[in-house]
């Protein structure tokens, strides 16, 4: 049986790549045994299948081909064990963050589906609630264009990620203004804090307690006519206004084209 490989052949022998070969033979890490003087023909032996193998589970792992080198050149069982230790933890950090955003998800397609089955539209209720948890930018929002750019800023000031927040952004509407019947101008932009251990000095709360509560279908620019609602019913039902409105779209136009299917909440925290 021959003991000399080909560049190809031993890339097709691996499932690897020439390229792949010839990279790892330009920075140190899995040389030819042998070149042919007179072709340049690199070659490899049966005794460095162990050595490419070792790579590609390094590799799996998710070592960095630095970290490979280093390992192959001092084959040191202790600072292999500490190499194993570091990038377990870093997969553990990997996975918990697969899990926050795993849970964005769902709680995504469950807003989406509770939605969908919402038929009760432009009518007041009283609802309890838990306190909810919320990472809050106090701000003047006035247009979309003002929304966009303050929750940029919410994201990178509270080092959140962009991804997932469809349905899990809200806007409130001072209690004054409400009293006053201004309802086009936002006081504060939010995003449902969904981590328990995030860190940041914009995390506060949605109070626990009462809520004069609206569905329909539309999106902010709709809402005036509905915080009317609201105020008649509370006023009916004897209530106090007790803070900031809470407005959220669920659906609307990133996720569907179709007008009919716009769905957005209203909130206001009261009491008797």
């Amino acid at each position: 049986m021959k003991n000399r490989f080909s560049v190809g052949e031993m890339a097709k022998l691996h499932n690897t790549t020439i390229k792949t070969l010839r990279y790892y033979d330009e920075i140190g890490l899995l040389k030819p045994i042998q070149i042919n003087i007179n072709n340049g023909y690199r070659y490899y032996s049966t005794e460095q299948f162990e050595q490419l193998n070792t790579i590609h589970y390094l590799k799996e792992l998710g070592f960095s081909l630095k970290e490979i080198k280093e390992h192959l050149e001092q084959r040191d069982i202790d600072s292999f064990l500490d190499l194993l230790e570091k990038q377990k933890e870093l997969t553990e950090i990997k996975m918990r963050e697969l899990e926050r955003v795993n849970r964005r998800f769902q709680n995504r397609i469950n807003d989406i589906k509770l939605a969908r089955r919402i038929v009760e539209l432009g009518i007041a209720s009283i609802e309890d609630f838990k306190e909810r948890k919320i990472v809050r930018l106090l701000e003047k929002i006035s247009s979309e264009s003002e929304l966009e750019v303050s929750l940029r800023q919410l994201e990178n000031m509270s080092n959140m990620n962009s991804s997932i927040f469809i349905g899990g952004v809200g806007l409130t509407v001072s209690m004054n203004n409400i009293k006053e019947t201004k309802f086009d101008e936002y006081n504060s932009i939010f995003i449902f804090a969904e981590e328990e251990d995030i860190k940041s000095p914009l995390v506060t709360s949605l109070q626990e307690g009462k809520y004069a509560c609206i569905y329909y279908r539309g999106n902010h620019n709709d809402s005036p006519q509905y915080y009317k609602v609201l105020l008649t019913c509370i006023q009916e039902n004897g209530l106090k206004i007790i803070g900031d409105s809470i407005e959220r779209t669920i659906i609307d136009h990133y996720i569907s084209k179709s007008k009919e299917d716009y769905l957005t909440e209203i909130q206001i925290p009261v009491k008797y």
